[in-house]
């Protein structure tokens, strides 16, 4: 089973968000088409896709739809395969490690140091977790720009 390909639309070409986002997810839709997914999975990528080009052009909410489409079927195939983006844990640790040490330092004095530190051990504990999806072939060859 294949993966339904996006409408072209000639109205993207007048907002570059619009058309960035939308040549995002082709992109996402590409790395997809690479990996060895099952018919139930492309059954509801397709879904996702087919209400997106569903919409009609001209819709000013358009831009926002692209994006939920994109992370739909990127929790989708976190959920259902375990497959993620480039640099997802890196992100994910980073965000989560500035937090923690920036909330555990206590003082707020000393707030801004927990800041770095926490970053650090986030990108070191996120790098080593995408180094081991990339070896269990877990990993699409996509980046996520959030």
């Amino acid at each position: 089973m294949n993966i339904s390909p996006l409408n072209q639309r000639n109205s993207i070409f007048n907002n570059l968000k619009e058309k960035n986002n939308y040549d995002q997810l082709q992109q996402l839709l590409t790395a997809v088409a690479e990996k060895d997914i099952p018919d139930s999975v492309i059954e509801k990528i397709n879904l996702v896709i087919n209400s997106l080009n569903n919409i009609e052009e001209g819709n000013t909410r358009f831009q926002k739809m692209i994006k939920k489409a994109e992370a739909d079927i990127l929790k989708l195939l976190e959920k259902e395969l375990k497959i993620l983006p480039i640099n997802h844990y890196k992100k994910l640790w980073m965000v989560l490690g500035m937090s923690a040490f920036g909330n555990s330092v206590g003082n707020l004095g000393l707030l801004g140091l927990g800041f770095p530190i926490g970053m650090g051990i986030g990108i070191f504990v996120g790098i080593s977790q995408d180094k081991k999806a990339i070896d269990e072939g877990r990993q699409l060859a996509f980046e996520a720009k959030y």
